[in-house]
């Protein structure tokens, strides 16, 4: 199932945001947690509507969300220029995913810095494009790939970092919020390249900062770089950031992981 077809608004009825989600958007037991933090964003399009641009997003992956799912969104706050919005994913036994997203206007200010540089890596044209088998998780076949950079999961990588080249298959939602949410939680946790046997690692949160509103890239293409900044006791914490084509800088984020290995 396309992208688009799992966000189409003829899901939305009653204030609810109702989703089958088919095993081709799945990670193990769950669905992939970027789709689920782009189910709030676009419950949060529908329910409230007239929303100035996303500026930050909280997620909070509280257990598994699969099969059929339910997203609620409610305006918590709206400002003059600033709107505070909660939306929760909900399964069969109870809330999957909830997210706290701020929208923000812009305003002219003096204050103005530009230091988010993209990492200095090959572009996607020329490189070799991940080819997607049975034993990788199964939303990846959505999405088309090429590393350029960092290490691989399980293979005992002295770094606990990655750079990808992703562009989504489904052109619909290039250049979106929703779209570059969905994106920007694709590659595996950082930690997974220190590990050299499988072993399961999972996403317990994810902090995104959205840093303009023009997400538009050439060809769809993002380069997203992840990096473990810490690992131990079982939890990693790791830096994020997602970048356009042109080197623009995106959006940055943090996120924390269960390493159970």
């Amino acid at each position: 199932m396309k992208f688009s077809e799992l966000m189409d608004e003829k899901h939305f009825a009653d204030g609810v945001f109702s989703t089958d989600i088919p095993e081709s958007w799945g990670q193990g037991r769950t669905a992939y947690g970027g789709l689920t933090a782009a189910l709030c964003a676009r419950a949060a399009e529908m329910a409230v509507g007239e929303l100035p641009p996303l500026r930050s997003v909280q997620v909070a992956f509280i257990a598994p969300a699969a099969g059929s799912v339910t997203t609620e969104a409610r305006l918590l706050r709206r400002g003059k220029s600033t709107s505070f919005v909660e939306a929760e994913v909900r399964g069969e036994k109870g809330a999957a995913t909830r997210g706290v997203l701020v929208y923000g206007a812009g305003r002219d200010s003096t204050v103005k810095v530009d230091d988010y540089p993209m990492p200095d890596v090959q572009g996607p044209d020329g490189l070799e494009r991940m080819e997607i088998t049975p034993m990788h998780p199964a939303f990846l076949s959505n999405y088309e790939i090429a590393p350029c950079g960092g290490g691989m999961p399980f293979l005992g990588s002295d770094k606990g970092e990655m750079q990808w080249w992703a562009r989504a298959q489904d052109e619909s939602y290039w250049g979106s919020e929703v779209g570059v949410l969905a994106i920007g939680d694709l590659t595996p946790p950082a930690a997974a390249p220190l590990m050299k046997t499988f072993a399961p690692v999972s996403s317990v949160n994810w902090h995104i900062d959205f840093l303009t509103d023009d997400l538009s890239t050439e060809d769809g293409w993002y380069l997203l770089h992840t990096k473990a900044q810490s690992a131990g006791d079982g939890w990693s914490s790791q830096d994020m950031g997602v970048w356009a084509k042109d080197g623009r800088p995106i959006a940055a984020a943090r996120q924390t992981v269960v390493v159970f290995s």
